[in-house]
């Protein structure tokens, strides 16, 4: 094994490939890390402009017991992205071209380092959309989306990265390519190898292209923030607004009443039409035309108002205005400014038990040490909740226990998943022990061994 330091290991990348860039220490002083301040931990990042220069990295480092940490936008929330100085960030900064858009056949074909929101950019003179989107579009790769199996809010609808992903092209660990460039829904050829990657965190390969399927874009919209009670009420909304044929449901958001209060304080957003002790569901539809949208859910608000019991509620005059109310649900780290470093998590419960679930989580947190609050907010038709403390964290290691073992009561049972939309990293080691079945634990780790043998790939992270 070869001592390197960040310097000599800069030095001893920089002439393996023409299309191969890398920065060294000097180059990243001062540049922002992402997420997470120990992104950049390695102080060397590689930025392939092609599959061939990330395999011929991967070859070396393979041969010189290098480790690697891929990365995407590093917007990842669980420390998935985290390096150290001896290992090798591999960057898809540059791979950053639409290669192929279909409108024919519903499909594009992309490098791993574009951003969903220059990919939904450059979708729309075509009248497409991807049939995902998420708040973090601007900095959100779809390598890294693919790589975290990422949600967001249409997942109600369109399921999540894993339902977009046609085909892919990865460099395993061998520095070899796998290619699965499929372009067509019905593959029903042998076991589907690309699902390793999809949601494997980088510890497989490196993704490097991407082929994904599209949807129709529904530009007009209309956007209302309600008042409701609970979860059961916000779900009855989102179904009948689903069942209706005159629009299309584009978003069913949820805010629970700390959130939404804290939040609109903090924005000068006036909630005096909200009942006190309710909650806030953000729904947005579209239809053929602005118009025709804004009547259909002013109509069917209309016919719902006292059979879902709704609490108040303001419909969008503008698209500024619909802006704002998304501001309230997108804007979520808000928390972050009076609760630093505030503990965070991501569950996934099915819709009909949230209610229940939330109840419980709010008693749970209430009885640790002098007691806790959250900030608990989500796609709610998808059952996918993200929960904030009120408290600044990192907390002491008995009461993060405490604190998890609370927030993850009962979700496995329930049928819920511990980590919904933001993966497992390094932050989530201990639930992924604590909860997946040991038999797909011990069944990952044997495909781990058997592409990666020498544990080279994001050490340390899903966990390997």
């Amino acid at each position: 094994m070869h001592p390197f330091t960040p310097a000599t290991l800069a030095d001893a990348l920089a002439p393996l490939h023409a299309e191969l860039r890398i920065l060294g220490p000097q180059a990243l002083t001062g540049r922002h890390p992402g997420e997470h301040e120990d992104n950049l931990g390695a102080g060397v990042v590689a930025q392939p402009a092609s599959t061939e220069a990330a395999a011929a990295l991967i070859a070396w480092c393979r041969q010189n017991h290098v480790a690697i940490v891929p990365h995407g936008g590093l917007s990842g929330l669980v420390g998935g992205g985290i390096s150290r100085a001896g290992e090798v960030v591999l960057s898809s900064a540059r791979l950053d071209r639409i290669l192929a858009i279909r409108p024919d056949e519903g499909t594009v074909e992309v490098e791993a380092g574009v951003t969903l929101e220059a990919l939904q950019a450059a979708l729309l003179p075509h009248g497409f959309t991807t049939g995902i989107d998420l708040g973090s579009r601007g900095s959100a790769t779809i390598g890294g989306m693919l790589s975290t199996n990422a949600g967001g809010i249409l997942a109600f609808r369109n399921g999540v990265m894993r339902h977009q992903i046609l085909g892919l092209e990865v460099v395993l660990p061998s520095g070899e390519v796998f290619s699965d460039m499929t372009r067509v829904v019905k593959v029903s050829a042998g076991p589907d190898l690309k699902q390793l990657f999809i949601g494997g965190e980088g510890a497989f390969g490196f993704v490097t292209k991407i082929v994904m399927k599209l949807e129709r874009l529904r530009a007009h919209r209309a956007t209302a923030l309600l008042g409701v009670a609970d979860a059961a009420s916000a779900l009855s909304v989102a179904a009948a607004l689903g069942e209706r044929g005159d629009l299309q449901m584009e978003a069913a958001e949820m805010m629970w009443p700390r959130y939404i209060r804290d939040h609109a304080a903090l924005k000068g957003f006036d909630l005096d039409w909200l009942e006190d002790g309710a909650a806030m569901l953000l729904v947005e539809i579209s239809s053929e035309t602005e118009e025709k949208a804004r009547l259909a859910l002013e109509e069917a608000l209309a016919e719902l108002w006292d059979r879902a019991d709704l609490k108040g509620g303001i419909l969008a005059q503008s698209s500024e205005q619909a802006r704002r109310f998304w501001d309230l649900r997108e804007d979520s780290g808000f928390y972050f400014a009076s609760y630093p470093n505030a503990p965070s998590f991501d569950v996934s419960i099915p819709p009909g038990e949230a209610d229940a679930y939330v109840a419980g989580l709010i008693e749970g947190l209430g009885g640790i040490g002098n007691g806790f609050e959250a900030y608990v907010y989500g796609h709610v038709a998808d059952g996918n909740l993200h929960i904030a403390l009120a408290a600044p964290g990192p907390l002491p290691k008995e009461t993060k226990r405490a604190v998890e073992r609370t927030v993850y009561a009962g979700v496995t049972a329930r049928g819920g998943s511990f980590s919904a939309e933001h993966g497992v990293g390094l932050e989530k080691r201990d639930a992924y022990e604590a909860h997946a079945p040991a038999l797909k634990q011990a069944l990952s780790r044997q495909i781990k061994a058997l592409l990666d043998p020498d544990g080279l790939f994001n050490p340390g992270k899903v966990p390997f």
